[in-house]
């Protein structure tokens, strides 16, 4: 026998009397009613409209660069269908089936369910709320004019969350949690400065190349082309080779100064053996955009060397004391400071500016972040850059040391994070400076160490985060003596990311060609068992080969072979042109061939948590982020950018 409880009377909204009473007997709250979306939901809205709409400290809706149409007003229920296309930008559609009625979007209680389960970022809490209200303030809120959500697409693609899934998107190698940094370190050039690269490194080859010629070497006829070489790539000192190599140090691709090597003269060359990184002496590694004037003069240099244009008075010379000639000519360029006078004098001809970036780095101030600026640069040099490319985005009166807790000029990277150097404060804007032994809040100082830096924070290790350009001063080093989480600034990704998203069609086409050929050839493999064993008078058979004769066979096989020809013939200029969007004689940054990683890819993956291409796509993140680390699978498939 089954004994069924009496049921309880309860309301519309399924409450029983006795929950109804303890619900009405709650203290109200006397502050103002919230909107229906939550707090979550306002931040979120602020943060999607852009900057021009974006919450004080700052607002750049003055300046003509950054300025945008004002975002439209709204109702309760558009801000929710609003919220629902920001948190969710690649699956909503207002015209999808069920969504529309009487021209009309309508989000009823059975399509906020379905969204509940779907959406992240906190939009469920928002979703409840309404759920709970009464039954007619619901209704009120489902239903909003199809020409209010158009009104609000642009803005919807301007959402955080959009760009998160862009080129300015923020990647990650391992987990890491934003709210356990108390501290954030910045390196200066390329870091928070970004150069114009053809200005920057144009003027350094310029400068390099006029050394050079004082010193005897013909160089009349050579012009500074960028696109030469890439960033990853490996200068072989020894056979005066430029060459890309995969994650495992195998050189899938080599250039002789400045001609390509054919994938034969590749094999041959470097065949048996494999780039190794620690022998300084022959190879040298590109980290930085810094390498690729260097890179260009040694690979030019190389032709004059080879046509035997070189002077015989200048002695005997091999590729390796080529190097070392243009490296020490370039090294004059920098120290004698005729290069760094020159962009001081005119900041604006090679500095990009970046209004988001001051931004960033208040939202992440203002969440309790202490900043630290340490660079190599020298203290007259640093206080320019950095006045042209802060103070005119910064708020009333502030300056860029009022960001700092501390900035550290000439810090002799990357001696700063192994050694302990002596530390001087600079005292005067004339750059006087005095030993110091003691650092405080919102001092400048020159020289010391990391582990200075540590003791006076009274911090260490995983509680710092360091941001910089360079994968071994910066990122390595700091990561393998220190412990520091680290970040990568790499401008190329977001050239990239865009050129890896025009060639997706193309490469799904060379994808599918590739699995056609695996098998064509996997059943012409079978009959060749088959023909095999039949030859050696073994009844086993294989499956394709199942009652055939000796000729069907043959002929099968004849045919197969005639299929990959053909496929090969399409799939073989479709290999070579891959990664051409990116550059024309290296391909891809992140990729040597088709499926493995490149050998700057490793090194990334290897020393830094997270890495993206500017300082101020921290501005589409919470500075109290969660980074996820990718999933790891041992599923086959084709490397590609992960958020």
């Amino acid at each position: 026998m089954r004994i069924c409880a009496k049921q309880k009377p309860r309301n519309q909204r399924g409450e029983t009397t006795k929950k109804r009473e303890r619900r009405d007997e709650r203290p109200r709250s006397s502050s103002p009613p919230r909107s229906p979306m939550g707090a979550v939901s306002s931040s979120l809205l602020r943060r999607g409209a852009g900057a021009a709409v974006r919450a004080p400290p700052i607002s750049l809706a003055s300046r003509p660069e950054a300025a945008a149409p004002p975002a439209p007003v709204l109702s309760g229920a558009a801000h929710l269908v609003f919220e629902a296309s920001l948190a969710c930008p690649w699956n909503w559609d207002p015209k999808a089936p069920g969504a529309l009625s009487d021209g009309n979007f309508v989000l009823n209680l059975d399509g906020a369910a379905v969204m509940r389960r779907r959406l992240q970022f906190g939009l469920f809490v928002a979703m409840n709320e309404l759920a709970d209200g009464e039954g007619a303030a619901v209704r009120r809120l489902q239903i909003c004019t199809r020409a209010e959500i158009a009104d609000w697409i642009p803005f919807v693609r301007q959402a955080p969350f959009s760009v998160r899934h862009s080129s300015r998107g923020i990647f990650r190698t391992r987990t890491l949690n934003l709210r356990s940094i108390s501290v954030v370190g910045y390196d200066m050039d390329y870091t928070l400065i970004q150069y114009n690269v053809m200005a920057w490194e144009g003027r350094a080859y310029d400068y390099g190349m006029d050394n050079l010629k004082s010193m005897g070497f013909p160089v009349d006829d050579l012009k500074f082309d960028p696109d030469l070489v890439i960033r990853g790539l490996i200068i072989d000192k020894e056979k005066g080779n430029l060459v890309k190599a995969d994650r495992f140090g195998y050189v899938k691709r080599a250039m002789h100064g400045t001609q390509m090597l054919s994938t034969r003269a590749v094999s041959e060359i470097y065949g048996r053996e494999l780039v190794d990184l620690r022998k300084e002496s022959r190879w040298e590694f590109l980290n930085t955009l810094f390498s690729v004037s260097e890179a260009v003069m040694f690979m030019q240099m190389v032709d004059k060397l080879d046509q035997g244009l070189v002077p015989a008075e200048l002695g005997p010379l091999d590729y390796k004391g080529l190097y070392n000639a243009v490296s020490k000519a370039l090294f004059r360029a920098h120290v004698e400071g005729q290069l760094k006078r020159e962009i001081m004098a005119e900041p604006e001809r090679f500095v990009e500016p970046d209004p988001e970036l001051p931004l960033a780095l208040l939202d992440q101030k203002e969440a309790g972040k202490k900043f630290l600026l340490i660079t190599n640069s020298d203290f007259h040099y640093t206080n320019k850059m950095m006045n042209h490319a802060f103070n005119r985005f910064l708020p009333n009166d502030v300056g860029w040391r009022d960001l700092f807790e501390m900035v550290i000029v000439s810090a002799r990277k990357p001696e700063f994070f192994q050694l302990s150097h002596p530390l001087y404060e600079v005292v005067t804007d004339d750059g006087l400076m005095r030993p110091c032994f003691k650092v405080k809040s919102g001092g400048l100082y020159s020289g010391g160490s990391a582990q200075m830096v540590e003791k006076s924070l009274d911090i260490h290790g995983d509680e710092i985060l360091y941001v910089g350009d360079h994968i071994y001063t910066d990122v390595s080093q700091s990561k393998v003596h220190l412990r520091w989480r680290t970040a990568l600034i790499c401008r190329e990704l977001e050239d990239e990311f865009d050129a890896l998203v025009k060639s997706h069609d193309q490469k799904e086409k060379l994808v599918t060609l590739i699995q056609q050929k695996e098998n064509v050839g996997d059943l012409f493999n079978q009959l060749r068992l088959a023909l095999q064993r039949r030859s050696n008078s073994r009844p086993a058979q294989t499956l394709a080969a199942t009652c055939m004769d000796e000729q069907e066979l043959t002929e099968s096989m004849q045919k197969l072979l005639i299929v990959m020809q053909r496929l090969d013939e399409k799939i073989g200029p479709m290999l070579e042109a891959d990664g051409e969007l990116f550059n024309k004689r290296w391909g891809w940054l992140s990729c040597a061939g088709l499926w493995d990683k490149s050998h700057l890819t490793r090194q990334i993956e290897k020393y830094a948590d997270i890495y993206t291409s500017r300082v101020s796509n921290f501005l589409h993140y919470t500075p109290f982020m969660y980074f996820q680390s990718q999933e790891q699978t041992l599923r086959k498939q084709g490397w590609k950018l992960r958020f």
